[in-house]
């Protein structure tokens, strides 16, 4: 992904990560247009931050992504990178039925909405000279949660579909890159002051640092993630699940 000059798309980006995500980029040189399911705080952002374009889209609904992406490739024939960042993080306990909502929700959330969007604009994508594709798992794709199962599985699930994406894509002009968070300090499961959380800001320092890189990697890993991502291969699982636990 060239560092400016695109035209970026991120849905899900009205807080937390997505928003510093696209002030970054938008700081950058890059035209940005950024998505929620609240036409009140997408209004807040663009009055705020002149340059930014919005569109109101829930992920949740597959009609919706449909829309919105075909309008989205008619104004905006120049689209080349898309990051479906869009996700929700909820408790669940499992000892009964009563989690199946929230899983449920979860699934459709985290999984099916960046699935979708994909399959919306993949073929448009490829048409570019030069193009992206961001996917959005997390450190708990690698380690999972206990408190939190089927987000974690989500996002299992994405760092998987990313891989096999990669490959069937190779034969195109679409990189196919996964951005891993560990925990920051956001909105998501109240997680705005945890100690064990790593700065917003902190954290889009390093993320920039690496997408300004000449030789970029598959996967956007800040420090703070890699325990949790290699934590298979450096044999220490079941200590981190154990920590983890904890939470």
């Amino acid at each position: 992904m060239n560092p400016t000059d695109n035209t970026v798309f991120i849905a899900g980006a009205t807080s937390g990560i997505g928003l510093e995500l696209a002030l970054r980029l938008h700081a950058a040189g890059n035209r940005v247009i950024v998505s929620g399911r609240r036409a009140d705080r997408l209004a807040q952002i663009t009055a705020e931050h002149p340059g930014i374009e919005c569109v109101v889209l829930d992920t949740t609904d597959p009609a919706a992504i449909r829309a919105v992406t075909a309008d989205l490739v008619e104004r905006f024939a120049d689209l080349n990178v898309l990051i479906a960042m869009a996700g929700i993080m909820l408790p669940e306990d499992l000892h009964d039925d009563g989690f199946l909502a929230t899983a449920e929700e979860t699934v459709t959330t985290n999984l099916l909405g960046p699935i979708r969007l994909i399959a919306a604009l993949t073929a448009h994508l490829a048409s570019r000279p030069q193009a992206t594709i961001i996917t959005v798992s997390s450190g708990l794709a690698f380690v999972p949660l206990p408190l939190t199962p089927t987000y974690s599985a989500t996002k299992a699930a994405i760092h998987s579909f990313t891989e096999s994406l990669r490959v069937q894509l190779a034969d195109t002009g679409v990189q196919v890159m996964e951005l891993a968070p560990p925990a920051v300090r956001t909105a998501l499961m109240g997680q705005e002051e945890a100690a064990h959380a790593m700065p917003l800001g902190a954290y889009l320092d390093e993320v920039m640092d690496i997408l300004d890189t000449p030789d970029q990697p598959h996967e956007i890993l800040v420090k703070a993630v890699r325990p949790l991502r290699f934590a298979e291969a450096d044999g220490t699982y079941r200590t981190v699940l154990d920590m983890l636990s904890q939470r």
